[in-house]
């Protein structure tokens, strides 16, 4: 059997295999409605044998957008239209989480294919901006300064978050991943590079976790127990001086403390790097947080083949895959991977409309 196609159990909720759809920004949404769009890009996931599907980055506030465009879930319209991807997901086998996010200081920016870079001003724009927060007044290079959150304003960040983690049980997802990665809100107060305050959020390691960790209680809290938590970080901001991975893996072990079940380790986002792209590259990341902090985890970035990601899986580098552009690239990836790799079409995930492709 191959590992690729072994469940994995979380508490209560066992996901049928490990190959995963990591989260992508699709900047296709109105008013933070996930749409068909969003209803093709995660069903053809769910027919082509992914076992977990995670949805974008789904805001929790409207000012937590990175763009005007990113789906939401502060709504009850929002939550009705998420019922119906996530029902489509279920009937197809495979299950489905929402990434929880606040973009802060990234927030309010122009979509990458506009031809614009930077944040979209509340003037002179077609669609118009907000201005975007964070914990310090430093900006991400090329964007606007953003406002600095007062003590108030953070501890509304918890309470968005569980929000919309309650919102998520009412849609049926099956897993929830909050979001502390790509030099969103969560981990501009993880990193130094963007975190300069001197309150109790400020500072210390202990103290640039506390937002983290307030967050995942409070979504912990309002999550059903038998469902599992993720949180994506990056493990290291790729500059001297920002997050590093040994900080990550003292960080993931208080999330293991506080409830969390598999951290999803990727890196960078927060700074503009000069990170070492390779096949793989973020493996290790995965393996240092899995090994250091003694929860699973899951590995991401630059895996493209079906032996390739068996190895993350049997090197016990990771306990699962997420796969990105290759998904984007091709919807039915793990349909193929298991043909390749010998599993049972009865093991594979294949839907019975598709089935004899499986065979010749």
């Amino acid at each position: 059997m191959s590992r690729l196609f072994e469940p994995l159990t979380l508490r209560g909720t066992t996901i049928p295999n490990r190959v995963w759809l990591a989260p992508m920004c699709q900047y296709s949404a109105i008013d933070g409605m996930p749409n068909d769009w969003h209803l093709v890009h995660l069903g053809s996931h769910a027919i082509g044998g992914f076992g977990l599907l995670l949805t974008e980055a789904t805001a929790v506030v409207p000012e937590g957008r990175i763009t005007p465009y990113d789906v939401g879930l502060w709504t009850d319209e929002q939550t009705q239209a998420w019922s119906r991807i996530v029902e489509f997901v279920h009937e197809r086998g495979a299950l489905i989480g929402v990434q929880l996010a606040h973009a802060g200081r990234k927030a309010s920016t122009h979509r990458p294919w506009d031809g614009r870079h930077g944040t979209l001003r509340a003037d002179g724009t077609p669609v118009g901006g907000w201005t975007p927060v964070g914990p310090s007044p430093v900006a991400f290079a090329g964007y606007d300064v953003p406002a600095e959150l007062t003590p108030a304003q953070i501890t509304d960040v918890p309470r968005a978050f569980a929000a919309a983690a309650r919102r998520a049980e009412q849609a049926g997802f099956d897993v929830v991943e909050v979001h502390a990665a790509h030099g969103y809100l969560l981990h501009q107060f993880l990193s130094p590079l963007s975190n300069t305050r001197t309150d109790a959020y400020g500072g210390p390691l202990e103290n640039r976790a506390r937002l983290l960790v307030e967050t995942v209680d409070a979504v912990r809290a309002a999550w059903p127990e038998d469902r599992p938590v993720l949180v994506r970080v990056s493990a290291t901001d790729w500059v001297d001086g920002g997050l590093t991975t040994e900080e990550t893996v003292a960080v993931a072990g208080v999330l293991r403390e506080h409830g969390v079940d598999l951290v999803d380790v990727s890196s960078g986002g927060n700074v503009p790097a000069d990170i070492p792209l390779a096949p793989g590259y973020q493996v290790p990341l995965a393996r240092a947080v899995r090994e250091g902090a003694g929860l699973p985890v899951s590995a991401v970035g630059l895996i493209t083949t079906p032996e390739q990601a068996e190895a993350v899986l049997v090197d016990g580098a990771a306990d699962a895959v997420m796969l990105a552009r290759v998904a984007l690239r091709e919807p039915g990836w793990p349909l193929r991977a298991a043909r390749e790799l010998g599993v049972p079409v009865a093991e594979a995930g294949w839907q019975p409309q598709y089935a004899r492709a499986a065979l010749g």
